[in-house]
């Protein structure tokens, strides 16, 4: 059998090489002609809010972590255009920049806790100036000393549905949003917040709607929240009362006097305190403050039959806190906020002033004595006679 030649074979290999190359050439260019092909090693796709609602607008979307607590991953897409965040269309993935790509990588947290303390700190790439006075708030000195229960940024705004808290352009806390100031302190302190809202404060807050009463915020501050139970909080609470209790355009409304701050430095308890606050802010006083009368958060109005501080028995349960010995005339020595007056306390009205004429009248006479016996000296030297 004769053997082909081998000049034969190289036109038929040559076919084949050519062939191949015209079909490599085809997919080349099919794969040109379909620019939303993804191969399957491409990098992902910056995603768009849309994209994350399609499965995180679902109802009772949740997942579980390892310690069995459920997460839910329901975004409510009405909710969340209607915050501002929504309003300023910040995307999911300005804030979960560990999520940019489908499907997403295992959630590394074991606890809602631990996702709440990890997401926290990504609210200063906005809010920096908010996010640097809470690194010196007690919260925050919690929280680096180990206790995770301490609030964070999650806790009192929620980042998919918190609405604008402050006007544009003023800056001043909407109504809206000041009315629930003590429902977001209270997830909490709940305890407090029962206190409060049976107060006259919280009640009229709660209850009437009435913003021209201090709420947490009032007296606690906001982001740079500081420990109440220091002694220079202690010292300074007169005059946070006063930031309220001295203003005519509140005060006068309610019939309420604005003369308590100065009232109080006048008498022995006030002047006390207020000079250990001047000169010894860090010393304490044993003397006592607006709320060691009045209470904390539980102040009721001081003609309350159980506990305001205007009816003498309960007064005298006051005063026997720091005066053990205390009889029911005790509280008669101290006038309270009010000034002498024919009707309250007309002992001291008219002593005063009697004292407002009798000074005057002493020191004029003594004054015209001297300015006369000058005189008389003067006259008695000029016309040379000499003064035995």
């Amino acid at each position: 059998m004769r053997r082909p030649k081998l000049t034969h074979i190289f036109p038929f290999l040559a076919g084949i090489v050519l062939v191949a190359l015209v079909m490599a050439g085809s997919r080349s260019e099919t794969a040109r002609a379909a620019p939303d092909a993804i191969p399957v090693n491409a990098p992902a796709v910056q995603m768009d809010n849309s994209d994350c609602l399609v499965c995180h607008n679902r109802p009772k979307f949740t997942t579980s972590l390892p310690n069995d607590e459920k997460l839910v991953l329901t975004i409510d897409e009405d909710k969340f255009n209607k915050s501002v965040h929504g309003e300023n269309q910040i995307a999911c993935t300005d804030c979960h920049a560990d999520f940019t790509s489908f499907p997403h990588d295992d959630l590394k947290a074991n606890s809602l806790r631990e996702i709440a303390t990890t997401y926290y700190t990504t609210c200063q790439q906005c809010h920096a100036e908010q996010y640097n006075k809470v690194l010196d708030s007690v919260h925050q000195r919690a929280l680096a000393g180990g206790n995770t229960n301490a609030a964070v940024c999650s806790d009192c705004h929620n980042p998919h549905e918190q609405t604008r808290i402050t006007n544009k352009d003023s800056g001043e806390i909407l109504i809206t949003a000041r009315l629930h100031i003590p429902q977001t302190c209270a997830s909490c302190h709940s305890t407090i917040y029962d206190a409060y809202k049976n107060s006259v404060h919280g009640n009229a807050l709660t209850e009437e709607n009435n913003t021209d009463v201090p709420t947490c915020i009032d007296c606690h501050g906001v982001h740079n929240i500081q420990d109440p139970t220091t002694v220079t909080f202690r010292n300074s609470t007169p005059f946070l009362c006063a930031k309220c209790h001295t203003d005519s355009t509140i005060m006068d409304k309610y019939g309420i006097s604005t003369n308590v701050l100065n009232s109080y430095v006048a008498d022995f308890h006030g002047t006390t305190v207020k000079l250990f606050e001047e000169e010894f802010p860090g010393q304490p006083t044993n003397k006592p403050v607006c709320t060691d009368c009045h209470g904390v958060h539980n102040i009721s109005k001081v003609d309350n039959i159980e506990a305001g501080i205007a009816l003498r028995e309960n007064l005298l349960i006051k005063c026997q806190r720091c005066h053990p010995g205390a009889t029911a005339n005790f509280p008669a020595a101290w006038m309270s906020h009010y000034e002498p007056s024919p009707e309250h306390y007309p002992i001291v009205y008219y002593v005063n002033l009697f004292y407002k004429f009798f000074i005057p009248t002493v020191l004029g006479g003594m004054t015209f004595f001297v300015i006369t016996d000058i005189y008389r000296r003067i006259v008695n030297r000029v016309k040379g006679v000499r003064h035995s």
